[in-house]
């Protein structure tokens, strides 16, 4: 199984997959440092060298554009959306070398190549349909794009949730869609950290999901 990837060798890897789609040859180095606004030729090259040494490319070093994808769907209208589970000790985490699985799905349905499941334990949220064992649908946003009433993804100290986000004179405020749930109301020392805005959920009737939960 490939290992995983840290954010730049993941960008690249899906900038390789959406280049492919579009042209049926791939981006020489230089294009892939304008891209990403690399100047260096040979941090590129390592970069691509990494996706190949992990198992995502096979890559013929003496040719610019000599990178074969491994193990991907490369339909235009799918995308491999990964799936990040809990660490040792209950610390969730969002590191590439935490994903426990890849999900491909209709693009359509993921907005941005960063986009990522979770799995939901728990029962806080249940007045807004999202039931233990469901998997949501992340998308990685900062605080400041969020309103009133969105549904998040949230780390607040050592705890990964998912909640209604409001924020109510300068104070966030997690709100649960159950009343049998208190508000979260967050500190101005608290660390919060936003994971994203929930989008989509997806939801397996008849069998268990065999995932790691992140709790509600």
């Amino acid at each position: 199984m490939p290992e995983p990837l840290n954010k730049i060798e993941r960008r690249i890897l899906n900038y390789l997959v959406d280049y492919l789609k579009e042209n049926t040859y791939q981006p020489s180095i230089r294009e892939i440092g304008k891209r990403f606004g690399i100047k260096s030729t040979k941090t590129v090259s390592e970069h691509l060298q990494s996706l190949a040494d992990k198992g995502h490319i096979e890559r013929d070093a003496s040719r610019s554009r000599g990178v074969k994808i491994l193990g991907m769907n490369l339909s235009p209208s799918v995308v491999s959306i990964p799936f990040y589970g809990k660490i040792a000790a209950g610390k969730p985490s969002l590191l590439r070398e935490h994903v426990r699985d890849e999900y491909e799905m209709d693009k359509r349905f993921a907005p941005s190549a960063d986009a990522f499941f979770l799995q939901i334990k728990g029962e806080s949220m249940m007045g807004a349909g999202i039931l233990d064992g469901d998997l949501v649908l992340v998308d990685p946003v900062e605080a400041a794009d969020l309103g009133d009433g969105d549904v998040v993804a949230v780390r607040l100290d050592e705890d990964a949730t998912v909640k209604r986000y409001f924020l109510r004179d300068g104070t966030v405020v997690l709100e649960p869609a159950n009343p049998e749930f208190p508000p979260i109301v967050v500190g101005h020392k608290e660390p919060l950290e936003v994971l994203g805005r929930v989008i989509g959920l997806f939801r397996q009737l008849g069998a268990a999901m065999k995932a790691q939960p992140v709790g509600v």
